[in-house]
C-alpha cells in the first residue's frame, strides 16, 4: 500500500512538473517568437529623429489646436497630405462636428486692497461671458465646497474663489469643473478657481466646466496658484477684497471637424484592428505639444517605423487622431458611431494622453487572461525598462470603445511635470525630449505589432465578429 501511494505521488509530481514546463514553454514561446522583431522596432525607433522633428514643425507651425479654430483645421490638412506622402493605407477624415467655444479677451483686476493691479486669468472652457463692463464684486474665499455650504450666506451677491490646494487632479478638478453650479446655487455672481496643477510659476490653467440647466450659469475662470493664495492671506488678515472680472468668452454653433484615420492593413485577419492614438485638439493656449501634439505624432510613429522596416502584421493597425478630446469628446463618441459595425472586431485600444516622456509601460484593462498575454509581450520591452504593465488602464477617447467591451490600454509614464504645464501656455515644445519621445514610440509600436500579429486573438469578453 505504502508503495503505491508512493508510485501515485511520483506520477502526480511528473504530471505538474509537465504541466509547468509546457506553460513556461508557452510563455517563452511568444517571447522568443518576436524577439527579433522587436528589438528591429526598438533600434529603429530610437535611430530616428524624424517624428520629434514633425512634432516641432506642427506645434510651432499651427500653434494651439483648439476645437471650432482654424488652427485645428490646417493641422489636420497638413497630417493628411503628409500621411499620405508616407504611403501609409486608407488615409482619410472622418467628419464630426465640435463645439465652437470663443476665449476672447478676459481680464481680472484686483481693485482693493492697496492700488489696482491686473492679475493673470484663465477663463474655462464653455464659460459664459460677463457683460461687456465685467462683474464688479467682492470675494469670498472658501476651501472645499464643505465651506460654501457653512457660509452660503455671506456668498450672497459676492464673487466665490475656490482656493483648493492640488492632491490629485481627480480630485481637485471638480472643483473646476463643477464650481460655477455650486458657487450659483448659494448666490454667487461670478466664480474663480485655484489653477488645478500642484505647481505654478504664475501660470493660470484652463480646462473643461459645465453648467446645470436648473442653476443659472455665472462666469467661470481660472487664477493663478499665487494670487488665489494671496487672497487667501488677506482674506485672514480681515481685509476687504474687491475684484472687476470682464470676459468675452461665448459659444458659437457647432463647426466641422475631423477624426484623422490612418492604417497598416493586415495581411491575414485585416477585418481584425488595434486602434492606437491620441487626441489632435488642444486647449487655446500654448502649443499643445505635450497634451497631446506628442500623443499623435507618437502613434503616427508606429506606423512608420513598421512600414520602413517592411513588419506587416496579420491584423489592422489603425491611428486614429480623435478630434474634440478637450471640451466634448466629440471625435471618440463619432468613432464609436461611426465604426459600430465593426466593434467586435477591435481588438485593442491604445491611447496616449499622458505626455511623452520616460515610458514605464502600460496600464491594462481586460479579462485576466488577455493581462497575461500583455504582461508577456512586455518582456520584449525590458531593455528599455518599459515594460511594466499595471492592472486598470485605458483613456478618454477609447472609453466608448471599453465600455462596449474592447480591451483598452494607456501608455504610462513619468509624467510628475505633466501637471506642471497641463492646459496652460507653458505647454511648449521645449518642455519634451526627444529620446524620451523615441522610447515611446518604441513601446508603443512593439506592443502594437505584437498583439497585431501574434498567431491569437488576445482573449476579450467579446466574440469576434462572424460578418
Amino acid at each position: 500500500m505504502l508503495r503505491f501511494r508512493t508510485v501515485l505521488l511520483v506520477f502526480v509530481f511528473i504530471l505538474i512538473a509537465r504541466d509547468a514546463s509546457a506553460q513556461g514553454t508557452a510563455s517563452v514561446s511568444l517571447v522568443d517568437a518576436y524577439r527579433n522583431d522587436a528589438d528591429k522596432i526598438i533600434d529603429t525607433a530610437l535611430a530616428d529623429s524624424s517624428g520629434f522633428e514633425r512634432l516641432a514643425y506642427m506645434c510651432d507651425t499651427f500653434g494651439h489646436r483648439f476645437s471650432g479654430s482654424e488652427n485645428l483645421e490646417r493641422a489636420n490638412d497638413w497630417i493628411l497630405e503628409t500621411m499620405t506622402a508616407d504611403s501609409l493605407e486608407n488615409v482619410r477624415g472622418e467628419a464630426v462636428m465640435v463645439p465652437h467655444w470663443v476665449r476672447g479677451r478676459e481680464a481680472l483686476t484686483l481693485l482693493e486692497p492697496g492700488q489696482p493691479r491686473d492679475l493673470q486669468i484663465l477663463g474655462l472652457g464653455g464659460s459664459v461671458g460677463t457683460p461687456a463692463e465685467g462683474i464688479t464684486g467682492e470675494v469670498l474665499v472658501v476651501k472645499s465646497f464643505d465651506e460654501l455650504e457653512e457660509r452660503r450666506d455671506e456668498a450672497q451677491g459676492k464673487i466665490v474663489l475656490f482656493n483648493v490646494a492640488f492632491t490629485s487632479y481627480g480630485r481637485t478638478v471638480q472643483y473646476r469643473v463643477n464650481g460655477a453650479v455650486r458657487a450659483a446655487q448659494a448666490g454667487a455672481i461670478a466664480s474663480l478657481i485655484r489653477s488645478v496643477g500642484p505647481v505654478s510659476l504664475y501660470t493660470p490653467h484652463t480646462g473643461t466646466m459645465r453648467y446645470d440647466d436648473d442653476v443659472p450659469p455665472i462666469s467661470h475662470a481660472a487664477l493663478t496658484v499665487e494670487d488665489a493664495i494671496m487672497m487667501q492671506r488677506m482674506q485672514d488678515r480681515g481685509q476687504r477684497i474687491r475684484v472687476r472680472l470682464m470676459m468675452e468668452a461665448q459659444t458659437l454653433p457647432d463647426a466641422r471637424s475631423r477624426n484623422v484615420v490612418a492604417e497598416i492593413l493586415g495581411w491575414e485577419r485585416p477585418e481584425e484592428i488595434v486602434v492606437l492614438g491620441g487626441h489632435s485638439d488642444s486647449w487655446d493656449v500654448g502649443q499643445g505639444a505635450m497634451d497631446d501634439g506628442g500623443g499623435i505624432v507618437a502613434a503616427w510613429e508606429v506606423l512608420r517605423v513598421l512600414k520602413k522596416l517592411g513588419l506587416r502584421p496579420r491584423r489592422t493597425i489603425r491611428v486614429v487622431m480623435w478630434t474634440n478630446e478637450e471640451n466634448g469628446l466629440r471625435g471618440a463618441t463619432a468613432y464609436r458611431d461611426h465604426h459600430q459595425d465593426e466593434i467586435d472586431n477591435h481588438v485593442l485600444a491604445i491611447e496616449t494622453d499622458s505626455g511623452v516622456f520616460k515610458p514605464r509601460g502600460f496600464g491594462f484593462s481586460g479579462t485576466s487572461e488577455a493581462y497575461a498575454v500583455i504582461q508577456e509581450i512586455g518582456r520584449l520591452l525590458e531593455r528599455i525598462e518599459s515594460g511594466d504593465i499595471s492592472r486598470g488602464g485605458g483613456g478618454a477617447d477609447i472609453g466608448p470603445l471599453m465600455r462596449q467591451g474592447v480591451p483598452g490600454m494607456g501608455l504610462s509614464v513619468e509624467g510628475e511635470k505633466y501637471f506642471w504645464y497641463h492646459h496652460t501656455a507653458a505647454d511648449t515644445m521645449d518642455k519634451l525630449d526627444p529620446h524620451e519621445f523615441n522610447l515611446c514610440v518604441a513601446t508603443l509600436a512593439v506592443m502594437a505589432y505584437v498583439v497585431a500579429d501574434m498567431p491569437e486573438r488576445l482573449p476579450s469578453n467579446r466574440p469576434a465578429s462572424t460578418n
